[in-house]
């Protein structure tokens, strides 16, 4: 058996890349597709509804996929340095591929607005973090003006090697199922994840797509049709962070979602290109509600995601509820990151789950009893 050693290599094919290019790989992708029986039964749905947990990539997000092929690409441009605007996730994918790579990477982070996870990754990793007094777009203004002079690489989402890598997960989930599911539901931040997946598929079942020609540097490079059709990809954004709910860019935006926290998406017209040739939708979800379906989820079926993940499968299981979402479906959501990625949110919840009792068996004894009856 061939031993795997990540996306690069396993999927080189399919990907802009030549045999020459030397992979800066932590052995990412091949994340799971859990089928989550016991939030089907409690929403009553007659079809199948799947995750695709991404929190399991090396650095616990689906940054990795796409930060594998953009450090790669680099490297092989002879880059000594790369830099990103961030609200966590990819400052840790970033740091963490640039010190495989023996490279340096500066992080700009908004003040105030990054999940202590995600911050502590990028430090223990090496990276040059920089904090500014301002919001993830203005992190993203910035990093594209000083890269128009210092000898450093983006590899935020305009960098179109990050998103072939993110393309390879509609890949893993297609050979999965056998097929492409009915709908892809996903959270929507900047946007680029959203219009990777459906690059993706569109190779595996070798439809043309109007990304190609929106973005020419995103070729097709099908080799091997996988499926017969493509699914409706749905976006779900953070109600107080909702530019395609809104029509353009919101300038202030909050949300406990803080990897979706971003006004003023990258990719916004190849996102809504997808939306309109997939027969998709865009919509959004309350913080409280996305707080609620990361709790229950862990609670139901075991998976720990982080807030922004649990997005695409709150308004899943509301499109479901309503019938928007056909009954008999084979439904996928994206879970973006790992929930201990962001693990304050739960604790300011409240510890609902903790029992204080002396130090005697028969107290133990007692609270177990208490919660078995």
């Amino acid at each position: 058996m061939t031993r795997y050693t990540g996306l690069v290599d396993h999927y080189r094919s399919r990907l802009p890349l030549t045999p020459n290019h030397c992979a800066i790989s932590l052995g990412e992708g091949r994340t799971p597709l859990i089928r989550i029986y016991n939030t089907e039964r409690e929403i009553g749905f007659e079809g199948e509804l799947y995750v695709k947990f991404e929190g399991l990539n090396p650095t616990g997000s689906f940054k990795d996929r796409g930060m594998t092929l953009a450090v790669t690409q680099a490297v092989h441009e002879g880059a000594r340095a790369i830099i990103c605007a961030s609200t966590g996730n990819t400052s840790a994918a970033a740091a963490a591929y640039a010190a495989r790579a023996s490279i340096t990477a500066f992080v700009l982070i908004p003040e105030g607005k990054i999940a202590l996870g995600k911050l502590a990754q990028a430090i223990v990793h090496g990276a040059v973090v920089v904090q500014i007094r301002g919001n993830f777009d203005d992190g993203m203004r910035l990093v594209k003006e000083v890269a128009e002079t210092a000898p450093v690489a983006i590899v935020n989402s305009i960098n179109p090697f990050r998103l072939q890598g993110q393309k390879t997960a509609a890949f893993e989930i297609v050979e999965a199922l056998g097929r492409a599911p009915d709908y892809h539901c996903i959270p929507v931040g900047n946007a680029g994840n959203i219009s990777a997946h459906w690059l993706g598929y569109a190779e595996v079942s070798n439809f043309p797509t109007t990304i190609n020609r929106l973005a020419p540097e995103l070729q097709h490079y099908s080799r091997e049709t996988l499926t017969d059709t493509r699914p409706k990809m749905v976006g779900y954004q953070a109600a107080g962070s909702a530019p395609f709910m809104r029509g353009a860019a919101v300038r202030n935006p909050e949300t406990v979602a803080t990897a979706i926290r971003i006004g003023d998406p990258q990719s916004w017209d190849l996102a809504w290109a997808v939306q309109q040739e997939s027969g998709g939708w865009f919509d959004e979800c309350t913080d409280e509600d996305i707080l609620r379906t990361q709790r229950r989820l862990a609670e139901l079926d075991g998976v720990f995601c982080e807030p922004a993940s649990a997005a695409s499968l709150c308004g899943a299981i509301r499109d479901i509820k309503s019938g928007k979402i056909a009954p008999g479906s084979k439904v996928v959501c994206t879970l973006t990151g790992f929930g201990l990625k962001d693990p304050d949110i739960i604790v300011k919840g409240g510890l609902s789950g903790v029992v204080e009792v002396d130090a005697e068996r028969s107290a133990v004894e007692k609270a177990l009893l208490d919660r078995l009856s």
